[in-house]
């Protein structure tokens, strides 16, 4: 069964370098080739780790290059997921699942802007928060479909 995230098309942009960083500068990377549009996930785990929502695109793991890792650390979340966050600043970074290991979902906030990019999907909108209104205008899923 194809989850329907995986339909979400990789970003039509001309193809560039895209560049990011956390609050400090102790974790930076590039990004050399095509991206997904940005998903907002706002299952338990991505609003706990994250304090609102996860905001990610994501990219090949092979175009994800690291300039500086040395405070990048790993949080198992659930059994099946990890997020990637700075052990200095504690910026929230990166999401990956253990069942799509060729990829690597990346907090669309870490890039430098302008990112050309677009929310297109919202996941787990039957969990978010009291507080905060979903878009009607993005397609939204209740839960994992």
């Amino acid at each position: 069964m194809v989850r329907v995230w995986q339909r979400v098309a990789m970003s039509e942009l001309e193809h560039r370098t895209r560049i990011g960083r956390c609050a400090c500068g102790g974790v930076r990377y590039r990004i050399d080739g095509p991206v997904r549009e940005v998903m907002d996930c706002h299952c338990e785990p991505c609003r706990r780790i994250t304090g609102h929502h996860m905001a990610a695109t994501s990219a090949a793991v092979g175009d994800v290059v690291f300039d500086a890792d040395a405070s990048l650390s790993w949080y198992a979340g659930t059994p099946t997921t990890e997020y990637g966050f700075c052990s200095t600043c504690g910026s929230t970074l990166f999401w990956r699942a253990g069942d799509k290991a060729d990829r690597l979902s990346i907090a669309a906030g870490s890039l430098d802007g302008p990112t050309g990019l677009s929310t297109v999907l919202i996941l787990f909108g039957d969990e978010a928060a009291d507080y905060h209104r979903l878009d009607p205008g993005i397609e939204t899923l209740p839960g994992d479909h």
